[in-house]
């Protein structure tokens, strides 16, 4: 029988001094502890779980005070503690790097149990390797709290052995990739009510995860095996968690099978959305057919950290090194006004092109199993600290103070810096500093020769020969036609020209929600803006020029698994905010080859017979889509979605289901990232207008109403201070972008 364990009361630090209580902010726990040698210990694992018992405070509790958000640990294979386990079950393994042992959650009743088992052990010999057997992980119950273990699922490992003919780690990795993507998807298709209980924490030759729905000092007497002095390993990450985006689960506890992190990942819808937009493109040498089994790389219903971990885990197994992968993910600043080295400056704009960062306040450290990196991102605002000691200890966490070590062991104290990266590498025994790993990163490729040859700049395109201009005669017309109303003049679009700044309002909005109106909104007001569920600092791509950036580039993209200089033959915008000039350059784009660089657009109409009977948007729609289709097989580059010419006889869709419609259909096609979407309609004019279009779908927006409506109430002297039109669209576009 296990013996029931008790917790004292943690004691709480009084106000003193220059600390109070009142002041304190909670986030996520993360440290490391590591031998920068790489020579293994039990002694890593002990002090990695006393940094993670430091770092409780960080970690939230429920109504039950046992019951944390999650805690864990990820370490390297302990080799010589599962022969020792295996021996006991009649198991032989092989020699190190010649197994992978799986880390599972599973369903606590028999019959689903069984069911996950057999998938397991079926898809292991399926995908060619040899199942070597199960090992129940020692657990004490009694040591946790009692939610926890209420929906406490069976923890269990698995063996496998690296089939013949992979010889080399990565490919044996590659083929534990797939194989847990096999069995995942294997179990998420049974009818099983507890499915969502299954999860492999880890699958792989070089790291084991122990992690749960726990507080951090119940780690250790939870999981038996963390007592072991067997059980060695060079490095030790570890985690408490204080959820903000999900609530705590077991499987959402952190490790993951690469990650830590404490912050949030703003980004994360339009990012899961492009990364599965990108599916259809994936092909691989190494993986074959097999690539196809990796899919949906990015798990429904996770975390931002589980989400990002998948991405990050794609990345790695297209061969790319630990350091590359996550510079994709999070780059540091780079625009034009920051001084920075050419050959950086064009990793960062070439990668720009194969994908978007994963913004949002973050401090990430990650493992490959032998180099451990850790990563800021560029604005710094989730803190990492570290140290190294004489004996060649490093400890690294989101706060100091977290291993008790004696002031004259110290050999040195720093940060990591905003955008700044952090590497130790076990094999080679070394620490490795930022600009040491970015230098041979930057040099990997000629990515500035390509992107010279292949980039197509919107500001050095030649004029074009016919811009659309304002039309007096049919404005009252065409404002009525797309919902204009005197309050969308002068409280919206006149303040904006003006001030240049999105107009605020302090007493209320009484305007019923869109779904229950009976004034036919538009379309934009049935969607509401995502919003971070922590308070981080206010920023915008004006005042933060330093670490913002609304570059964008659209095109064609290429295979996430190769880099060739077709990956940046895009064209790049300085901001998705089209004037009516701009937008006639993308769209004489096929009329001028040479500067093009043979970059083609297309315009397609959004509008539709206004007499035709019912169903004729529908089939409008369905048109559209199959134009779309049409032009991406013709091998058009960008696609123009226009709403102009509307007049008594033709009305337009509205253009967030135009670009929503044709961004899906292209996607269900698998063509998406062959083409980029331009929308040129009269409707949107607000901002949260331009945030909706773009986040489903549209690469750059040309507002050609509003901005006719700007130069009409300049033209008349409207506005509340005398303005010229070059300025109230500077200032309009100025507006939109804060």
């Amino acid at each position: 029988m296990s013996q029931s364990y008790r917790f004292p009361d943690l004691p709480r630090p009084k106000k003193q001094g220059l600390y109070d209580p009142a002041t304190e902010h909670d986030a996520c726990g993360v440290g490391l502890v590591a031998n920068i040698s790489g020579e293994r210990s039990h002694k890593i694992i002990d002090q990695g779980l006393e940094v993670l018992i430091n770092l409780g405070h960080r970690g939230a509790r429920g109504a039950d005070p046992l019951t944390g958000d999650g805690a864990g640990i990820l370490i390297q294979m302990p080799h010589e503690f599962f022969q020792e386990q295996a021996a006991l079950l009649d198991i032989r393994l092989p020699h190190r790097g010649e197994y992978a042992v799986g880390m599972v959650f599973l369903p606590q009743e028999h019959g689903q149990l069984r069911e996950c088992e057999a998938i397991i052990e079926k898809s292991t010999a399926d995908e060619g390797m040899e199942f070597l057997g199960w090992r129940d992980v020692p657990v004490n119950p009694d040591a946790i709290g009692t939610l926890a273990r209420q929906v406490m699922p069976r923890i269990r490992q698995f063996f496998v052995r690296r089939p013949r003919g992979v010889e080399d780690e990565f490919r044996f990795e590659l083929k534990l990739f797939v194989l847990r993507k096999v069995i995942f998807n294997r179990v998420m298709a049974t009818d099983m009510p507890d499915k969502d209980d299954f999860y492999v924490c880890s699958l792989s030759s070089r790291t084991i995860v122990y992690k749960g729905l726990l507080v951090a000092d119940q780690i250790e007497p939870f999981y038996h095996d963390l007592t072991h002095h067997s059980m060695m390993s060079a490095f030790a990450l570890v985690h408490s968690r204080f959820s903000t985006n999900t609530l705590g689960t077991w499987k959402l506890a952190h490790p993951y099978r690469f990650v830590i992190h404490n912050g949030e990942i703003n980004t994360l819808r339009g990012n899961i959305n492009w990364m599965t937009a990108r599916e259809a493109m994936f092909s691989s040498p190494d993986l074959g057919d097999d690539v196809k089994k990796l899919l949906p790389i990015i798990t429904p219903g996770q975390s931002d950290t589980a989400t990002f971990d998948n991405a990050l885990e794609l990345l790695l197994a297209t061969g790319r090194s630990l350091p590359h992968a996550l510079l994709m993910l999070i780059p540091e600043a780079w625009a034009d006004h920051i001084p920075m080295d050419p050959e950086k400056r064009a990793f960062y704009e070439y990668h720009s092109c194969l994908m978007e960062p994963w913004d949002g306040p973050a401090l990430i450290i990650a493992t490959d199993g032998t180099q451990v990196c850790g990563i800021l991102d560029r604005n710094g605002l989730r803190p990492c600290r570290y140290l190294v000691t004489t004996d060649n200890l490093l400890v690294m966490a989101s706060e100091t103070g977290v291993l008790d070590v004696p002031p004259e062991k110290v050999l040195f104290k720093r940060r990591i810096q905003p955008g700044r990266m952090f590497l130790l590498d076990t094999k080679q025994g070394r620490l490795i500093d930022d600009a040491e790993i970015k230098g041979e990163l930057v040099r990997r490729r000629p990515y500035g020769q390509w992107l010279a040859e292949q980039k197509v700049e919107l500001d050095e395109l030649p004029q074009p020969k016919h811009v659309e201009g304002f039309d007096e005669a049919t404005l009252l017309d065409r404002q009525r036609a797309f919902g204009y109303t005197n309050e969308d003049i002068d409280i919206i679009l006149e303040p904006m020209a003006t001030s240049g700044a999105e107009p605020v309002g302090s007493m209320g909005n009484d305007t019923p929600i869109a779904v229950l109106s009976d004034m036919n909104p538009l379309l934009f007001n049935y969607f509401k803006q995502l919003f971070a569920q922590v308070s981080n600092p206010p920023l915008d791509a004006i005042r933060e020029e330093i670490v913002t950036s609304l570059e964008t580039f659209i095109g064609s993209e290429q295979n996430l698994f190769d880099e060739t200089p077709l990956h940046c033959h895009q064209l790049r915008l300085k901001e998705p905010f089209l004037t009516n000039a701009e937008l006639a350059k993308i769209r004489e784009l096929g009329e001028n080859p040479a500067a093009a660089k043979g970059l083609r657009s297309h315009t397609l109409s959004i509008l539709f017979d206004a007499h035709a009977p019912a169903g004729a948007m529908k089939e409008a729609v369905d048109r559209l889509c199959e134009e779309a289709s049409q032009a991406v097989q013709e091998g058009i580059d960008i696609l123009i979605l226009s709403d102009r010419s509307v007049d008594r006889d033709h009305v337009a869709i509205p253009s967030l289901l135009a670009v929503g419609a044709v961004h899906h259909h292209l996607i269900r096609e698998g063509t998406r990232t062959k083409v980029g979407i331009v929308v040129e309609s009269a409707e949107p004019r607000e901002v949260h207008h331009f945030a909706v279009l773009i986040g489903y779908g549209a690469g750059a927006v040309n507002p050609y109403l509003a901005l006719e409506t700007l130069n009409d109430l300049c033209r008349r002297g409207l506005t509340t201070k005398p303005i010229d039109y070059k300025t109230a669209e500077k200032n309009y576009i100025k507006a939109v972008h804060k």
